[in-house]
């Protein structure tokens, strides 16, 4: 069906004579009604519209309309006009009761005349086949007003009238009679008129035909018609001031030709000159390039011929200034004395002696290859670790002991691909790329350019802004980088780019492999402690005006810090605990004290509280069977989480809980066909598994948990739960496991075992390939007393983790403020593994 929503002005004539002359006398309503539905307008009461129906269920809707004999039908609005044949959930529940004046049948279609009669509601749909029927309940517009009603209505009436009248003058498809609006009564009907023959939305008009509140609709009117208004007057002065541009420019033109000779007779010089002068011996200061040095000629000859305060020859001279100001031929030179350089970077930074020894290599290899006169390659270092571990004050460090400049840009959120390479200069408002504005800024063509948080990048419509840094990033290309706003290739090879991400997962791979990825893992406890002391506690006095003759903060205090009130791989949230200790001293100093203050353990506790974190003893949740402990990586560094297990009555049945990711229910998947498929070596009845609803679940149900480094805690879980053997007290373990039992090897192992230590874990089994990692990423002191197992198979880590059968343990219960001993007793095993089939023991 098509409606036709064009205003007939011979018919809204009629309308208007009608409308002040006594209502005409019409049949009753039934309570069923026909209903019609229009795909994108709005019938109002009294008015009379065209509609031409041609769908096949709606023209035999009229016909049948018509043989009853009242000629009444309901018109109703789809809420989406593509809907072919709505039912009663797609069309609006308000429509108004019309009587079919005229009627006309084409061979392709019905077109009718109708006139608007009553708003109604639908109460009940009693058929949708073949088209929709329904009980209604008429809605009554004329309405009794008190006095001051009848005040604010009148009021609303003359602004509706005045508002519409100035839509009318403005509007080149509304009739004039149409401002005489006002003289239209009753105040309900000249309210549907003017909503009937506003420019608004079918959205809009159904909220005003839904509105029953005779003020609240005429308030909602109001304000589309004040906004329709607004928008006809807004286009009005765009055409108004479009029209008389033309003439504007050409009294300007002339204005300035005036203006010219008017400078001439008077001696003064000429502006414009004075631009091209300045500009050209600039260009000559800044010894750019042959092809460079062309395209800035050319922009400078046709600035020269253009007019002085153009907006081209503001354009031109923008361009012609950056081009001038970008240190072409400008460097700074590096301080290749190693030693030099290891004491800046020592100073510092605590630890990260891989940096720091990568940095030194490029150096040396600098310096030899300098002194053989052959071309450095440059590395592109990107730096990838938790937040707070010190990457990006560790890219400022490295431009200090080199003696370069220093430029940060911030990635994070970047969506627009010219905000790396420019816009062209055809469009307004055009400006240069980040690199290229960096390196103005930073003054020289080898400065360190760190590209903070590429991780963060993004991409939209606009492009995307990783696959922009393809070309600066690669040493092969960055020679000739090209940004759009300079139009002209660059010279990016003495740059030093370093790059900074707390994750590789969101870099294109492309990008990734023109970089040299070196990662920060978290520092240890003794590593923040010995930060704090050398970096953290002398800055943090001396922002709060403390001096370290007043204020001693001992390392057991900086050990409670770390250990109570921060948990994370950097040492951002130390330092704003150590400012926290400082106010609280400043204080004490302001309201009085003299003697000078040495922080302790206790001091920590009296100025910051309780502590804010505090880990589990592990052997509370291990001392029943199906529960053990897995070691985890997250951004902010490594933890520990528990993995439950529990059976109940029923078959077959596998339920994981705790927001588990895809690869970590794979993981429970496999570990349970692992189980199930070794039963019998296990000692667990080979038929469990038809008796058996097993339920796993990871506590934080809020925190999401994904990734397969459980592998080996899930297939632990279970063999302990079904076995009834206890997982060993303070043991912790990490690995995948292949649906064949063997162990592979995960990440972030530095990051887990620091979890470990922290939570008092003194057994940990790891993968035995990664043996590597442990040797070469913790330290020896980290690992004393500390038990590390390494395995390849699942069956070697459950010889490990298990405990015997039947073996007590002993506990210590917390009980008031002391800790007593006790001894618990296992559970025994149900009686379907009171007699396992165990296997003989390996040697």
């Amino acid at each position: 069906m098509e409606e036709n929503t064009e205003n007939l002005a011979d018919e809204l004539e009629n309308v208007f004579d009608q409308l002040n002359t006594e209502t005409q006398e019409t049949p009753p309503i039934p309570e069923e009604l026909n209903l019609l539905p229009l795909r994108d307008a709005v019938i109002f009461p009294v008015l009379v519209a065209p509609i031409v129906v041609g769908r096949d269920p709606y023209i035999r809707l009229i016909s049948d309309s018509v043989r009853d004999g009242n000629r009444m039908i309901g018109i109703v609005t789809q809420r989406e006009p593509t809907t072919e044949l709505p039912g009663a959930k797609d069309v609006y529940p308000t429509g108004v009761v019309v009587t079919i004046r005229m009627m006309n049948r084409n061979r392709d279609n019905t077109q009718l005349l109708v006139q608007g009669i009553q708003r109604f509601q639908i109460q009940q749909v009693v058929q949708e086949e073949p088209y929709l029927r329904a009980k209604i309940t008429l809605i009554d517009d004329a309405v009794v007003l008190d006095d001051e009603e009848k005040v604010q209505v009148e009021a609303l009436r003359r602004e509706l009238a005045a508002t519409f009248g100035k839509i009318v003058e403005l509007s080149n498809d509304m009739p004039d009679h149409f401002k005489e609006i006002e003289q239209v009564t009753p105040v309900w009907t000249m309210t549907d008129m003017i909503a009937a023959h506003a420019h608004l939305s079918t959205t809009e008009k159904m909220q005003i035909l839904e509105t029953l509140p005779l003020i609240e609709r005429m308030q909602t009117l109001h304000s589309y018609l004040v906004r329709e208004s607004q928008i006809m007057e807004l286009g009005a002065n765009i055409h108004s001031q479009a029209a008389s541009e033309m003439g504007k420019a050409q009294r300007d033109y002339y204005l300035r030709e005036q203006l010219k000779a008017i400078h001439k007779e008077l001696g003064e010089g000429d502006e414009r000159g004075r631009d091209v002068d300045e500009l050209r011996e600039r260009l000559d200061a800044a010894q750019i390039p042959i092809e460079a040095r062309k395209e800035a000629d050319r922009e400078l000859e046709r600035m020269s011929r253009m007019a002085f305060g153009a907006p081209e020859y503001t354009v031109a001279r923008t361009y012609l200034d950056l081009m001038a100001s970008l240190p072409w031929a400008k460097s700074t030179e590096d301080n290749l004395d190693i030693s030099h350089v290891k004491e800046v970077l020592d100073a510092d930074h605590y630890g990260l002696d891989k940096i720091k020894d990568r940095l030194l290599e490029f150096l040396a290899v600098r310096k030899i290859k300098l002194e053989r006169g052959e071309p450095v390659r440059q590395p592109i270092l990107c730096f990838v670790g938790p937040p707070g571990v010190g990457k990006t004050s560790l890219g400022r460090s490295i431009a200090r002991a080199m003696g370069r400049e220093f430029y940060r840009l911030s990635l994070g959120g970047v969506r627009d691909e010219a905000e790396i390479r420019g816009h062209r200069r055809t469009y307004i408002g055009a400006m240069a790329g980040q690199i290229v504005t960096g390196l103005k800024r930073a003054g020289t063509n080898n400065p360190v350019f760190l590209l903070d948080e590429i991780d963060k990048l993004a991409h939209d419509h606009r492009g995307d802004p990783s696959s922009a840094l393809l070309e600066a990033l690669d040493p092969e290309q960055n020679v000739t980088f090209r940004d759009n706003y300079l139009d002209t290739p660059f010279d990016l090879s003495n740059v030093l780019f370093l790059t900074t991400a707390n994750s590789l997962d969101t870099i294109q791979g492309p990008l990734r492999d023109r970089m040299e990825i070196i990662e920060l893992t978290g520092y240890t406890e003794q590593e923040k402690v010995a930060i704090a002391r050398q970096h953290l506690v002398p800055k943090q006095l001396g922002e709060h005006g403390l001096t370290a003759e007043q204020v001693t903060i001992t390392d057991d205090a900086l050990t409670a810090l770390v250990q109570g009130h921060t948990r994370e791989a950097g040492v951002r949230s130390m330092e704003r605990q150590v400012a926290a200790i400082c106010r609280k001293v400043t204080r004490l100093f302001a309201e009085g004290r003299t003697e000078p203050l040495v922080v302790d353990r206790g001091k920590v506790a009296e100025f910051l509280g309780a502590p804010r974190y505090e880990f589990e003893e592990l052997d509370d949740r291990t001392s029943v069977p199906g529960v053990a402990v897995g070691l985890v990586w997250t951004p902010v560094g490594g933890d520990v989480i528990y993995i439950e297990a529990q059976k109940m009555e029923g078959a077959k049945t596998l339920q994981l809980t705790g927001q588990l990711g895809d690869v970590m229910q794979e993981s429970a998947k496999a570990a349970l066909s692992y189980i199930r498929a070794h039963a019998n070596e296990l000692g667990i009845a080979a038929n469990f598994w038809s008796e058996t609803e097993i339920h796993i679940h990871v506590p934080a149900g809020a925190t999401p948990k994904d990734g397969p480094s459980a592998g080996v805690t899930m297939t632990t879980v279970i063999a302990s739960l079904l076995t009834g053997r206890r997982v060993k007290p303070r043991l912790a373990m990490t690995g995948e496991v292949t649906l064949t039992g063997r162990v592979l090897p995960v990440g972030g192992v530095k990051e887990k075992v620091l979890a470990a230590k922290r939570s008092g874990v003194t057994t940990v089994i790891l993968p035995a390939r990664n043996r590597k990692d442990l040797e070469e990423d913790i330290p020896a002191e980290l690992r004393k007393g500390m038990a590390f197992h390494f395995v390849d198979s699942v069956r070697d880590v459950l010889d490990l983790a298990l405990e015997p059968l039947g073996k007590p343990r002993r506990i210590r219960v917390k009980t008031g403020t002391e800790t007593q001993p006790t001894v618990m007793t296992p559970p025994q095993l149900p009686e379907p593994l009171q007699q396992p089939n165990v296997p003989p023991a390996r040697a």
